[in-house]
């Protein structure tokens, strides 16, 4: 497995190594082992989650704060993605900082999301099946979040406003600025 840290300290782009011959594929999404080597001995993942989502929905940014905090190991397994990841760590050189990468089936590429950050993805393709392992459980009262499109984060999403599919939830979280951070 390939593993590339991003700007973002603490937050890697995993690829895994894939074996191709004429069945098909084989390639190891996850080895707790390597993952604790290669990336993080303080993640030990206790849910995994899926979501199904047509082109154009954004779903996000997402945090939990507090005890409840999560780290994420994201990936695609149909389709893809803009994954985007922001640093909300207010000792952090890249606070506020976001980095943004494409994940999909094809690439197999997966995203490290530390605790203290925010999460979101938008789907490109005509659907897309998303799955994630959280290193602690949902927490109601624990979960927050950032407006998708606050100027002060400046995301590309690669679509227009107008194109987005945004919950109604979604839509009333607050700026960064007015954001419970932690």
């Amino acid at each position: 497995m390939k593993v590339k840290e991003t700007k973002l300290k603490g937050c890697f782009i995993l690829e895994p190594k894939v074996f191709k011959d004429k069945r098909g594929y084989f390639f190891e999404s996850f080895n707790q082992n390597s993952f604790d080597e290669l990336v993080s001995k303080t993640a030990a993942f206790v849910q995994d989650n899926e979501s199904y989502s047509i082109k154009g929905v954004l779903r996000g940014l997402h945090f939990q704060t507090g005890k409840h905090a999560q780290a994420k190991l994201v990936r695609v397994v149909q389709g893809t993605v803009l994954d985007i990841a922001v640093d909300l760590r207010k000792n952090s050189d890249t606070f506020g900082e976001h980095v943004s990468i494409e994940l999909s089936n094809q690439n197999k590429k997966q995203l490290f999301i530390p605790r203290g950050f925010a999460h979101g993805f938008v789907v490109i393709s005509e659907t897309a099946v998303f799955s994630y392992k959280c290193d602690n459980y949902y927490n109601k009262e624990s979960e927050a979040g950032i407006l998708y499109n606050d100027s002060k984060l400046n995301i590309d999403w690669k679509f227009n406003d107008n194109e987005l599919i945004v919950s109604e939830k979604d839509m009333q979280l607050p700026s960064f600025q007015d954001a419970k951070l932690w």
